[in-house]
């Protein structure tokens, strides 16, 4: 099939920030595209071809959206996976499928799945309501601390908690949840998989992920992760197991605990490009946006080795700040070596809320991950 410059139509669901920026690469190619997303603010309306407002856990909506694609991709996971399965039924090709949405829409499920296929995870039990786990403490099934974590619809550090006693229960939802022992770690990391519908495999370097204690987002992305070269191998390879067993297509970014004596658990998992693979835009021959595009395309896919060190560092909306946006002192950090900027095109900001990212590259991990520690201090994301 001929994609570039023809009637070909790329669907894709959800119009944030992470559809924005794979636009920049159909834009690139000049493959035509349709976007879906309920905002009519969307970050994508200024750059796809066509542009819907709808909701995307709407069956009619997504059906009859993609029934006017001849690929439909995803930026987001909550969408309604009936109408994916219905338009596969039909023969619209759904990348990734939505059998591996399935799996990874619901957290409970996600955790079971690493079970079923001896892939290595923290252990956990399984909650139709929070208002159960008091009992299951109070009967010895549980134990301080955990992590508490809603099944569905967590994003962005929403939906998770720490719990070190029964008064952080306090005010959390009344949902399906799971209960996560806390693993002591020494590094959070991040593999992203690519794989095509051909079954052409590849990985991108193991990255270290910081997070701010506070928000539970990641604040930095390092990338190479400052591991062992064999802590590193293993990680690629359960990420590997990962991405085979879910039989996914396109970007899959595995999250991991690399724990004290240095064995990795996988976390969770993103079908789509993500936050832990910004930093590829500068870093990496083919950034992890033009390869879901290849992947989910069925074309060959490129080089995912890195030309230089790259740090990532996540803008979010300051404490106390809500309404317009403005991006204070800009103009400091665009005067640092290696600093690019993306702005995400959120006319609103609040606390916490992911409003851009700046990469930062150079020869040197450590000077990159010190420039960083600049950038972070210096911009702020507040309001006017």
């Amino acid at each position: 099939m001929n994609y570039f410059s023809s009637d070909f139509k790329l669907g894709i669901l959800g119009g944030g920030q992470l559809g924005k920026m794979m636009l920049y690469e159909t834009r690139k190619f000049d493959i035509h595209t349709k976007v879906l997303d309920p905002s009519k603010e969307a970050p994508c309306k200024i750059s796809c071809n066509e542009f819907q407002q709808g909701d995307l856990m709407d069956y009619d909506t997504v059906y009859n959206f993609g029934k006017n694609v001849d690929v439909l991709t995803i930026e987001i996971e909550n969408i309604n996976l009936d109408a994916l399965e219905q338009l596969e039924e039909e023969g619209i090709k759904v990348y990734p499928p939505s059998q591996t949405l399935r799996t990874i829409q619901n957290k409970a499920t996600q955790k079971l799945f690493y079970i079923d296929h001896n892939i290595p995870t923290a252990p956990f039990s399984r909650f139709a309501h929070t208002s159960e786990i008091e009992d299951s403490i109070s009967n010895g099934g549980m134990e301080f601390p955990f992590v508490w974590k809603c099944t569905k619809f967590g994003y962005d550090g929403q939906g998770v908690k720490v719990v070190r006693s029964l008064k952080d229960l306090d005010g959390l939802p009344n949902v399906e949840c799971i209960a996560e022992k806390m693993i002591p770690f020494k590094n959070e990391l991040a593999v992203i998989v690519v794989r095509n519908p051909s079954g052409q495999v590849a990985t991108y370097p193991v990255v270290e992920m910081e997070f701010h204690p506070e928000a539970n987002q990641v604040e930095y992305v390092i990338c190479p992760a400052r591991i062992d070269e064999k802590v590193a191998e293993k990680a690629n390879i359960i990420a590997l197991k990962v991405s085979e067993k879910m039989k996914h297509i396109g970007v899959l970014a595995v999250e991991m605990f690399q724990t004290k004596d240095d064995q990795i658990l996988v976390n969770e998992v993103a079908p789509r490009p993500h936050n832990s693979g910004h930093y590829s835009i500068e870093a990496s021959y083919t950034n992890q946006f033009e390869q879901h595009i290849r992947a989910i395309l069925d074309l060959p896919l490129g080089n995912t080795a890195s030309k230089v060190a790259g740090i990532m560092v996540n803008l979010v909306g300051a404490e106390g700040h809500t309404g317009n946006v403005v991006y204070d002192n800009m103009e400091e950090i665009l005067k640092m070596e290696g600093v690019t900027p993306h702005i995400y095109g959120k006319k609103q900001t609040r606390p916490f809320r992911k409003m851009g990212h700046v990469t930062i590259v150079n020869d040197d991990i450590a000077k990159a991950r010190k420039i960083a520690e600049q950038v972070k201090g210096t911009i702020k994301v507040i309001s006017e």
